[in-house]
Parts: C-alpha cells; sequence; structure tokens
C-alpha cells in the first residue's frame, strides 16, 4: 500500500521512484526504500509510511532485495488495474487478517452501507456546501475508525455537494485532511489504512498533517493500561487522567504527540458530526471463542487476565454520567463518547447492534436520544443472516441511528421515524436512491394510525422497504424495527394500549392490557440461582422425579412441544448455604417465559410445570398472587396475541430468535388477568385443561398449526367474549406475523 502511494508521491514530493530504489538493477534496495520513506516522513504522511517503513526495516537483509522486488512488481499490477483505489478490497482483506476480530468485535462496514449512514449524516449538516471557508470549519470524528469506511464515504459526500455547489475539490483537500476529518484506532494498520484511503482522494495534493491517531490500548510502558478512544472520554479541559509526561504515540499529524495533546485536539461539544461503527465486544460475553475471556471487550492483543481487570476499572472510572452499560457492550461507550464531542446542533451517525432498539441494557442510551437529540432515525433490515447487517462478515442484525444533538432552540423531540429495508443496499447508486427516498418528508404514517402499514419506500419501481413515525419515549424500546410490513407492528403497538385493531378492520377492539409487572412478577435470575458462592446457594445436575428442588432450565424440544412440561434439571442446595437456598426457592412457580424463543424451532412461549420449580437460563420463572392466573397466562402466552407481543417487545437481533431479559419481560404487555372475571378466569382454566396435552408446532408455523388456531378461538370466543369475525381476523394476523423474516428466518 505504501509503495503505491510512493509512487503517486513520487512528482509532487521530488522523491526518487521505486524503480530505482529497488527495482532490478537497484544496489542495497532495503536502505534505499527506508531511507526515502524516512524523507517523506519528515514532510508528513505519516500513517501511511511509518508503519510500512517499520516493517522495511525489520525484513531479513538477505531477503530483503527479493521481497521488495516483488511487493513493488505487485503494487505496479494492483495500480495498473485500478485497484489501488478500491477501498472495499481493502477493508475487506484487512478484517480477514485481524487476529483478535473475537476480541475487537470489529466488523468492516460495507462500502454501500457506508454510502447510506455518510449520505444521512452529511445531508442533516445545514451548511453552504459552495462555501469552502465553512467547510473547512467543520470537524468530523470516527472514534473507532477501522480502515476509514465511513469517514472515506463523509468526505466522498462532502467533495461531491462541493463540486456541485461550483466548488474545487482539490483545492479543498488540504483543510479536509490537516483541520475536518479526525479518526482514531488502536491498530497501527487500521490506521495505515485510513490515512492512505483519505489522502488517496487527491494524493498528488500536498498536506502538512492529519488528525489520524493511533491511541493507545492495553499495558502500557509507565505501568498503567490504556482503553483506545475511550480514553478520550475524560473532559478535555482537565484532562484528569493524562499527564504531560505520558509517552509519545505515534499519529498522523507531526508524528508522535502525547496523549495529553491528543485529548486536547479532540474537544467536548467541538465537532459537527460524529459517525462510528463501533466494536460490539461485552464484557458479560460467555460464549465461543470468547469464553474463557475475564473482560471480553479488553481481551484483545493478548492482555493477561490483570490487564483485563484493570482496563475494566478504567472504563469504569470514566463510565460516570454516560450511557455506558456493561452488558450492553463497548459500543455504547462509543456512542457516549459521540455525544460529548458532538457540538449542540451536530449530527450522531452509528451502526449499532439492534439489541440497542430493545435491550434494557441500552435503556440509558435510548434516553440519551429521546431528551437530547432531535430529527432521530432508525434504519434496520427486515432479512435474515448476513443479510440483515450493514457490516461485513456478521450474523447478528444491526441499525442506523442518526439524528442531530438538540440545540437551546429544539424542544425534545418525543417522535422518531423507523424505516425497515428489506435488504441492504447493493451498490452506491442504491445507496443513493435509498437516502433520497428515506429523507423524503410526505406522507409518513404514524404507528398509531391503525394498522394501514407505514410510507413505502422505492428504487425505482421497487419496494426496498417502509418507514414509520412513531413514538420515542425516553428510554423505552424502539420496537418498529426489522419490519416486512408495518401493520403488524402497529397491531402490536395498538395491543400495548389496550387495543385490539385488525388490518383491514375500520376500528379497534378493547382488550384489558396491562405490564407483567403490574399482574405479576418476574423470578430471580439464573446467576442468583447457581453462581459462583457466595452468590448462588445451588448447583445444578440431573432431572429426578423425586427432586426436592426440582428446575426447567435449559431448552429440550423433545420436552416443549406441549404447555404442560417436565422439569429437566434438579438443583441441589450447596452445604452451608441452605437458608439462602429456601429465600430463592420461595420464588418457585409453575410458570416460566422462553427467554430466548427460536420462533423457528420452538412452539412456546410460556411453559406450565405440574409442580413448583426455579426456572434457568432459558426458563425464568413468572410468578402469580392467585393460582388462576397460572393457567390463563399460559394459554395467552401461547396464543398469536400473546406471540405478536413477545416478538414486538423482545430483542430480534438474530434470524429467527428473541431474546427477553428478566427486566425487559418486566414490561411485556399482557392480558390484565385481573380484569378479568371470576368466570373467565375458570373458563380460561378449562381452556388450558383441554389443551395441556395437545401438541402445537413451532411459533413460526403459527398459521398452519390447527391446534393453534382452535387456542385462538377459544381463547377469544369463549374467555374474552369476541365474535368468530374477531377470530377470523387474529387468523389473518397470524399469517401476516409468520410471513416476518425475523420469525421465519428464511
Amino acid at each position: 500500500n505504501a509503495m503505491i502511494f510512493h509512487e503517486r508521491l513520487a512528482v509532487p514530493l521530488g522523491v526518487a521512484p521505486l524503480a530505482a530504489l529497488c527495482g532490478e538493477t537497484a544496489r542495497r534496495p532495503k536502505t534505499n526504500v527506508a531511507t526515502a520513506w524516512d524523507g517523506i516522513l519528515r514532510v508528513n504522511y505519516w500513517t501511511i509510511f511509518a508503519f510500512a517503513r517499520d516493517i522495511v526495516n525489520r525484513l531479513p537483509a538477505a531477503e530483503a532485495a527479493l521481497l521488495l522486488r516483488n511487493l513493488y512488481a505487485t503494487a505496479e499490477e494492483v495500480a495498473a488495474a485500478g485497484a489501488d483505489q478500491a477501498q472495499n478490497i481493502i477493508g475487506r482483506i484487512f478484517q480477514r487478517l485481524i487476529v483478535d476480530r473475537k476480541f475487537l468485535a470489529s466488523f468492516y462496514t460495507l462500502p454501500s452501507s457506508a454510502s447510506l449512514l455518510a449520505r444521512l449524516a452529511v445531508d442533516r449538516l445545514n451548511l453552504d456546501w459552495s462555501d469552502a471557508a465553512a467547510i473547512s470549519n467543520l470537524k468530523i470524528g470516527d472514534f473507532a475508525c477501522g480502515t476509514g469506511a465511513l469517514l472515506s464515504s463523509v468526505y466522498e459526500r462532502i467533495a461531491v455537494l462541493h463540486e456541485r455547489a461550483g466548488g474545487d475539490p482539490a483545492k479543498l483537500h488540504p483543510a479536509m485532511m490537516e483541520d475536518v476529518l479526525y479518526g482514531c484506532d488502536v491498530m497501527p494498520s487500521a490506521v495505515h489504512i485510513t490515512g492512505s484511503t483519505l489522502s488517496g482522494a487527491q494524493p498528488s495534493v500536498k498536506f502538512d498533517k492529519s488528525r489520524i491517531y493511533n491511541l493507545a490500548y492495553g499495558r502500557q510502558e509507565d505501568g498503567g493500561v490504556r482503553i483506545g478512544s475511550l480514553e478520550l472520554l475524560q473532559s478535555s479541559s482537565t484532562m484528569t487522567l493524562f499527564n504531560t509526561s505520558d509517552p509519545a504515540m505515534r499519529t498522523g499529524s507531526v508524528g508522535e504527540e502525547t496523549a495529553a495533546q491528543i485529548v486536547a485536539e479532540v474537544p467536548d461539544a467541538g465537532f459537527d458530526l460524529v459517525i462510528m461503527n463501533p466494536p460490539f465486544t461485552r464484557n458479560v460475553t460467555r460464549e465461543g471463542d470468547t469464553a474463557e475471556a475475564v473482560a471480553a471487550a479488553f481481551a484483545a492483543f493478548d492482555a493477561s487476565e490483570e490487564d483485563q481487570r484493570d482496563m475494566t476499572e478504567r472504563m469504569a472510572a470514566l463510565r460516570k454520567d454516560t450511557c455506558y452499560h456493561g452488558n450492553a457492550g463497548i459500543a455504547s461507550a462509543f456512542a457516549a463518547l459521540g455525544d460529548r464531542k458532538l457540538k449542540p446542533g451536530g449530527v450522531l451517525a452509528l451502526v449499532l447492534p439492534l439489541s440497542a432498539a430493545s435491550g434494557s441494557a441500552w435503556t440509558a442510551f435510548r434516553k440519551m436520544m429521546a431528551d437530547g437529540y432531535v430529527d432521530l432515525t432508525v434504519i434496520s433490515i427486515a432479512a435474515n443472516r448476513a443479510d440483515m447487517a450493514f457490516s461485513s462478515d456478521t450474523g447478528m442484525a444491526e441499525c442506523l441511528v442518526v439524528a442531530r444533538k438538540r440545540s437551546a432552540d429544539d424542544a425534545k423531540s418525543r417522535r422518531a421515524r423507523f424505516v425497515s429495508l428489506r435488504r441492504r443496499p447493493r451498490g452506491f447508486a442504491e445507496s443513493a436512491m435509498a437516502a433520497r427516498s428515506i429523507t423524503a418528508q410526505n406522507g409518513v404514517r404514524r404507528i398509531e394510525d391503525g394498522p394501514y402499514g407505514g410510507r413505502r419506500l422505492y428504487v425505482g419501481d421497487e419496494t426496498i422497504g417502509e418507514s414509520i413515525d412513531a413514538p420515542q419515549a425516553g428510554g423505552s424500546e424502539w420496537g418498529a424495527v426489522r419490519l416486512l410490513d408495518a401493520s403488524v407492528a402497529q397491531t402490536a403497538h395498538a395491543l400495548t394500549q389496550s387495543k385490539l385493531w385488525f388490518p383491514a378492520r375500520p376500528a379497534p377492539l378493547d382488550i384489558p392490557i396491562a405490564p407483567l409487572r403490574e399482574v405479576g412478577g418476574m423470578g430471580r435470575y439464573h446467576l442468583d440461582i447457581i453462581g459462583r458462592p457466595p452468590r448462588g446457594p445451588f448447583d445444578k445436575t440431573e432431572p429426578s422425579a423425586t427432586a426436592t428442588f426440582p428446575s426447567m432450565w435449559n431448552h429440550k424440544a423433545e420436552n416443549e412441544t406441549r404447555i404442560v412440561c417436565q422439569p429437566d434439571s434438579q438443583l441441589l442446595a450447596r452445604f452451608g448455604m441452605e437458608q439462602k437456598a429456601d429465600e430463592i426457592w420461595a420464588k418457585a412457580s409453575r410458570v416460566h417465559l422462553n427467554s430466548e424463543f427460536t420462533f423457528g424451532s420452538q412452539p412456546l412461549a410460556a411453559a406450565f410445570t405440574e409442580h413448583e420449580s426455579l426456572g434457568g437460563t432459558a426458563w425464568p420463572n413468572v410468578i402469580f398472587d392467585d393460582e388462576r392466573f397460572d393457567y390463563a397466562f399460559t394459554i395467552w402466552a401461547n396464543s398469536t396475541l400473546g406471540l405478536l407481543s413477545y416478538w414486538y417487545h423482545s430483542n430480534r437481533q438474530q434470524s429467527s430468535k428473541a431474546r427477553i431479559t428478566i427486566r425487559a419481560a418486566e414490561t411485556l404487555p399482557i392480558l390484565n388477568l385481573r380484569a378479568l372475571t371470576d368466570a373467565q378466569l375458570d373458563e380460561a382454566k378449562r381452556v388450558f385443561n383441554d389443551f395441556r396435552d395437545r401438541p402445537l408446532k413451532p411459533a413460526c408455523l403459527a398459521d398452519a398449526d390447527p391446534n393453534r388456531a382452535e387456542l385462538d378461538r377459544r381463547l377469544t370466543r369463549d374467555v374474552l367474549g369476541m365474535d368468530d369475525a374477531a377470530y377470523t381476523a387474529i387468523r389473518r394476523l397470524s399469517a401476516k406475523w409468520c410471513a416476518e423474516p425475523s420469525v421465519h428466518g428464511a
């Protein structure tokens, strides 16, 4: 990469071409190249050449000539093919080479996705794009820049807007590199690619410095630890955690600067636009390659267990008064960093895991957005598997969040626009048309307007998605994400307001709905039951028909096709913890909620055990003070209306799997059992007994399941007293729900 750039800069900087330095007839190629790059570094281009020069200096002397000649020949071929400008290729290759990707959880933002986000963000800047001086005064930052895909897209969009307004992008280049674009990352090689890509926009135009920083991460020579860009969470005015004796770090400006100098150059409330696709790692991750890490978010680069603990403490010291939550992961800390650096009226643009829309650990983030931002747009993808992400090589659903930081003249925002695409954009042209369709102001239907669907988004004659306007009370879930048919969400939303509004019905029916916490409550978190002493008083072992403490803990497919299930485990009280075991057992119940519901393979949202049992990871307890509620809740939860409510309230980050935490379940809208009459509760028990031994198909086949259909009929007609027309409408609603990609999982 540096060789390609060397050839671009040879004439403007007056340095010898590579043919003379390491060609077939050159003598001492290693010394020639290293010396030439030292000379370029005295001019600048630090992010491009410093890392490459370090590699050259470490080449074995005997092999250096052959290696450099081969590299030079390859660079010539790449340049001749025009691939040297293909950031897509560079970024994708780099991502495959990251050794610690499992800990950094750093995924390359696809060029079409980066283009879409950059357009939506840049176009919100209130600027005269013909005014080069005004553009030069902008500050745009990406504090998790990776290979620079987002910064490059932002630069490209600004250059296009400036050129369309009559400006010359080449004349703008020095200011863009020296004053406007800020990028930070913990990987020198990523910083190298970012600097290369941004500089490559106008390779023949010289500039004096750049604002691309390689920030310290992990254990440092002074014995302390650093956590990369998140060090910038400290106030740039006080710099309490840095001092002027901090070690120098390699940067893109003058070569080496202290950490304190970098903090001073990245001021609080100083940026017009912050755009990021931050790492998603969570310290609580305990699966796959990260299972053995003490703190997965800080386990990269061979960090020891002590390093991980110290970095976690460092994060704790910086998190005060931010939306960071350990269960949400490092992405929430970067969201807090973006908020801190933005000026009032500035634009925040983020790529986040879809859990940001509904996860209870993300509540503070959503509250920050509701209280501090206006013009919020949240974009998700209704598709499945890799197609539900905006980044490369991740199987998790993601969302784009774009908003403007509230200024003194703005009232608090109580609404947001939710956009669900049917697929991610296939190219730059489609990204451009999608952005134009998303930002159009005409005819956006509200979620309260009834089940008529949202505003269709088009690329040509093809429907690419829907948008809908919905309220966002501070901290509440953003349920209107990842939708194929917005009318399903509109029915689910009406249900939270105690209204049953079916598609193609002119008016809603009244139905008693309340949050679960107002009707009953949830049991204990699984680590409170079997966590390491002194937290948990139990050990979990194999099931027994005579168990003292039976447990419904894991998913066992053969045991979960009927609403009445057998406990799959038993718990044994640990020695010396008998009293605590008795206290925990007081939260045992017969009803359990599916906290990890795979709609594509599992039938039950709620399971019932004949006798009280403790719930675990997959089946936490639901506790009622009236045993008749156990029966009514079980049939409600497994009906189409119960499935719909669960789906809308859950975290739909995986293809057809929904998660709901104990805390989130407390606000799950359910049938208000306290509003039912004794006769209705007695009828609910009769329905339960009629269905206890009937097998149910997986939830994604609810529309084709005769037993589920009969359950819907009995619930609506016999328990709720609705007519046959309501039952027919529910079955139509079931078909719509089952057609949702987040339900059927392809």
